[in-house]
């Protein structure tokens, strides 16, 4: 799946740590650390501005029609009713604002969210996984990237105006509301669902304008409007993560984290990351679509801890194995009153403000001056003696950094890395029954569309050891549905499968014991010499990419030019980044760390983490090509140790063929020929005693050697 394409590198927020925790597996071998967060439309890079005769003197830039080809004398716009509804909750008592903004996100800063809190998607009608809507009294304005243009074409109505986010001349969101509104507006959101960084930056964009920001606690005015048509919050059980797959028992990482909090001079934590709970916890859920995990918080103190989650969720196993680690749950909902009590006792609570939603970081400022304010404090906060104790310090105060655990999670354990090149091998069997199914139905000229293919994948996944779930939606594209970078076919509107046409496949699967990724072009008759270049000058990014050698230290940025090179050379690119991390039967994106062409993230690669490696190349209204493998960072044998360094490689995780059909050979160096060969003798030795019989032979039949020039 490829990595989430940011407008700006403003959102890849650093966090600098004051001191280095070497001797924390939290924290080992770092200097800067790095939050990817969801995109993230109000505070995007601003292009260049734009004028217009038609614009108002207030405005200085120039917004895109959610549909450019319009006719411009259609003047009748249908009644909106949801919209109307929305805006009649501005007036109620309490509210009283003239704008409001509608994020992507859940309270936990999610990728993927429950449906229930699919408030964007409700409000607009744009079902793509980032958007930013913004709704005024008399306007409304949707802000995607480029991934989802056309789909937001077609899904919003007249009402709405589509904002090309990170096209020339389009504001952000921030921008835009501060200019549409007369001075002295107001503008509503829900706190739950902003970052405290988010939050801050929206302020202060605003107040430059003169405008307020007004945090609603008490209502969200979509679900005010949706009411008993809202889907009902996710109550699936929870499960217990066998050990032999988080390879680390609860009891060791809860002592990890408790060192790494008093090293930061913290005497708790409040998590809300939900894989990241997910993780500590050796726990799994099904609340959110394609990830496993649960709604819930998490709090950290140096001699106890606490869990909010709904208790419907929770069975006796799991009530055992949370007694058992000394945690004790609460009611989801009392997360605020909670983060109160940490205020009151003088607690000094570490938080991550890029995560955190404004909310809870909010509700502890104003406890901490609630509390240091009355009389007394000073007597009832003096410092206690550290006996193993809370020893809170003289007066409360928050800690802002990122989460020790990110780091942590990130850097696999054997158990974890085991249990990634088991699932992956299974995935490979289910692959190869599938692809050898397709090419079979494609030469009998059997009508299938990219849904009926993308169903029968599910299918042979389906029936594998330790299948859970996908860990996306399935990209299935033919011809030119191949070139959006995050298509998704609907029933209703997808393409057949041209035999005639490049055909794109990106998927994966979250099993007990890992999460794949992988994505193939193949082709089903004659590929035109423009396709096999492009396809070989993409298979030698991703060649260059998964032989680099490079010191430990190295951030991403660094290496994503090698994935890129060949296509550079004849002036060519991709709009998103090479790789992403990707978490342990855990959710298949996963930070600190990248491999993009955006210079904010300066995370290390280091040793033990896990990244895609999927250059692409996308022809508009044509084809789309992507070759994407998972590949695990190890230490890399060098004759030599420039200045003592430690130099790091990457280990194969995928083993699926590529298909050579598509490899112009003549480009190839006889260096590549052999990686390639080298890769599908591996895939033939270790993913052929799973399959028997025509898919046996199919395998057989992909993984022949190329016979160099």
């Amino acid at each position: 799946m490829t990595p989430l394409t940011l407008s700006s590198p403003s959102l890849n927020r650093l966090v600098f740590s004051t001191s280095r925790y070497s001797h924390s597996p939290f924290l080992r071998n770092f200097k800067s650390i790095h939050r990817k967060l969801p995109y993230n439309h109000l505070l995007g890079v601003r292009c260049e501005a734009s004028s217009s005769s038609g614009s108002s003197s207030s405005s200085s830039f120039t917004t895109k029609p959610s549909k450019e080809i319009r006719k411009a004398a259609r003047t009748e716009v249908a009644v909106d009713e949801k919209l109307s509804a929305l805006r009649q909750q501005f007036l109620k008592p309490g509210v009283g604002i003239d704008a409001y903004i509608i994020p992507s996100q859940d309270a936990h800063q999610s990728e993927f969210i429950a449906e229930c809190y699919a408030r964007r998607a409700f409000t607009s009608g744009f079902t793509g996984s980032a958007g930013t809507a913004v709704v005024t009294k008399d306007k409304a304005a949707l802000w995607t990237d480029g991934r989802y243009f056309l789909q937001a074409e077609k899904q919003l109505n007249s009402n709405w105006t589509l904002m090309r986010a990170g096209n020339p001349g389009v504001p952000t969101a921030s921008e835009w509301v501060a200019d549409v509104l007369a001075s002295g507006g107001r503008v509503g959101i829900d706190p739950f669902l902003f970052s405290a960084d988010a939050a801050e930056e929206l302020k202060e964009a605003i107040s430059k304008k003169n405008h307020e920001l007004v945090y609603l606690y008490n209502v969200n005015l979509v679900d005010e409007i949706w009411k008993d048509s809202r889907p009902k919050p996710p109550s699936k059980q929870i499960r217990v993560h066998d050990l032999k797959y988080a390879g680390v028992d609860v009891a060791s990482k809860l002592l990890s984290l408790r060192n790494a909090i008093m090293d930061a001079g913290a005497s708790a934590i409040v998590i809300s990351m939900l894989d990241e709970i997910a993780w500590v916890l050796n726990l799994r859920g099904s609340d959110v679509p394609h990830s496993p995990v649960m709604y819930s918080y998490l709090i950290v103190e140096v001699d106890q801890a606490h869990l909010f989650v709904d208790d419907v969720k929770v069975n006796a196993e799991v009530k055992e194995h949370l007694k058992s680690a000394g945690i004790e749950l609460r009611p989801y909902d009392s997360i605020l009153q909670e983060i109160d009590s940490l205020a009151a006792r003088g607690a000094q609570l570490l938080m991550d403000p890029s995560t955190l939603n404004v909310a809870l970081i909010s509700t502890y400022k104003s406890a901490c001056e609630k509390f240091s304010k009355e009389p007394g404090s000073k007597e009832k906060f003096k410092t206690k003696s550290t006996d193993g104790s809370s020893g809170y310090p003289a007066k409360p105060s928050g800690i802002y950094m990122q989460s020790p655990i990110s780091w942590s999670k990130a850097i696999k354990n054997d158990a974890e890395l085991q249990g990634m090149k088991n699932s992956h091998l299974r995935d490979a069997a289910a692959l190869a029954h599938f692809w050898a199914w397709l090419e079979e139905e494609v030469h009998k000229n059997e009508n299938l569309t990219e849904v009926d293919v993308a169903d029968k994948l599910l299918e042979f996944r389906s029936v594998q050891d330790g299948f859970m779930d996908t860990s996306f939606d399935t990209i299935s594209g033919s011809g030119a549905n191949g070139a959006i970078i995050h298509y998704k076919p609907e029933p209703e509107s997808c393409s057949r499968v041209d035999p005639q046409k490049l055909f794109l496949l990106d998927s994966g699967a979250q099993y007990v014991d890992g999460t794949t990724d992988i994505t193939r072009t193949a082709h089903f008759s004659e590929p035109s010499a423009r396709e096999k270049e492009c396809f070989t000058r993409v298979l030698q990014g991703h060649i260059a990419l998964d032989q680099a050698v490079f010191p430990e230290g190295t951030p991403g940025f660094v290496l994503d030019g090698f994935a890129r090179s060949s296509l550079w050379k004849i002036g060519l690119d991709y709009r998103h980044g090479t790789g992403h991390g990707v978490g342990a039967a855990l959710n298949v994106h996963e930070g600190p760390q990248s491999i993009s062409f955006r210079y904010g993230n300066m995370t290390p690669i280091q040793s033990g983490m896990i990244v895609s490696n999927e250059p692409g190349y996308y022809e508009d209204h044509a084809f789309g090509i992507r070759i994407e493998n998972l590949l695990h960072v190890k230490d890399a044998e060098t004759p030599n140790r420039f200045g003592g360094a430690t130099y790091l490689g990457f280990e194969k995780l995928t083993f699926f063929p590529i298909q050579t059909k598509m490899v112009d050979v003549s480009l190839l160096s006889h260096a590549e020929i052999d990686w390639l060969n080298s890769y599908h003798s591996e895939v033939w030795e270790k993913v052929s005693p799973l399959l028997e019989g025509p898919t046996q032979q199919w395998l057989w039949n992909n993984t022949r050697p190329l016979a160099k020039p």
